[in-house]
C-alpha cells in the first residue's frame, strides 16, 4: 500500500498499530507519544483497560474508582497517570493542550480524598512504551505504526475497545479498509 499519510512523530501524537503487528502488547494498540527525542521516544497504550481499578490495585490511596490501563511493557512494576488538570497539580507536564503527565503524588492523593478529581479526569497505566535513540524511527520504516494527529478529548473520552478502529476510519479510505482486518486472520 502507498501511504500518502506521513505525520512525524512527537509529544502528543499517537502511533497507531498497523493490522498485522503482532504482539502481545501492541497488537492493535494505540500509543499516545509524551516525549519524543533524538534520544528515544516514552508513551503509553491508552487503548488496553486491563480488569482491575485503581482501589484495587494501588494501596494507601482512599478508595477511587478508577481504570487501569496496560501501558506498556517497560517497567510494569509501576504506575503512570495522565490528567487534565493542569497547573492543578503541581509537577505535572503538559503533553498536549488539555493534557498533562504525572505530578505530585499527595497532592493527587489530596485531591481523591476531597473529591477534588473525577475518575473521568484521569488515567492510570501499569507500565510504559519506550523506544531507545532510532528505534522508533526503524520501526516506522518497517510499517509496524502510522503516526496520527490526537486531541485531549480522544484520549481521555473515547471508549478504549473502539479507539483503534476509530482512528483508522477517520484517516480516510486506505486505512478504513484496515480496520475492518480479522484480529486473527486464519478466522477470516
Amino acid at each position: 500500500m502507498n501511504v500518502k499519510h506521513k505525520i512525524e512523530p512527537m509529544a502528543g501524537r499517537v502511533l497507531i498499530s498497523e493490522p498485522h503487528l503482532n504482539d502481545y502488547y501492541f497488537s492493535r494498540s494505540v500509543v499516545l507519544l509524551a516525549d519524543h527525542n533524538t534520544d528515544g521516544s516514552f508513551g503509553i497504550i491508552v487503548n488496553k483497560p486491563i480488569p482491575k481499578r485503581f482501589g484495587e490495585v494501588v494501596r494507601g490511596f482512599p478508595a477511587f474508582n478508577a481504570p487501569i490501563f496496560l501501558g506498556g511493557p517497560v517497567q510494569t512494576d509501576a504506575l503512570f497517570f495522565i490528567h487534565n488538570l493542569g497547573a492543578e497539580l503541581e509537577g505535572s507536564s503538559r503533553i498536549m493542550d488539555g493534557l498533562y503527565w504525572g505530578g505530585n503524588m499527595e497532592q493527587l492523593k489530596h485531591l481523591m480524598e476531597t473529591g477534588g478529581i473525577a475518575p473521568s479526569h484521569i488515567r492510570f497505566f501499569v507500565g510504559y512504551s519506550g523506544w531507545s535513540a532510532g528505534q522508533l524511527e526503524e520501526e516506522l520504516e518497517r510499517h509496524s505504526w502510522i503516526v496520527s494527529q490526537a486531541n485531549a478529548s480522544e484520549i481521555m473520552d473515547a471508549p478504549p475497545d473502539a479507539m483503534w478502529m476509530r482512528y483508522l476510519r477517520s484517516m480516510g479510505k486506505d486505512y478504513a479498509i484496515w480496520s475492518n482486518f480479522p484480529a486473527d486472520p486464519i478466522m477470516n
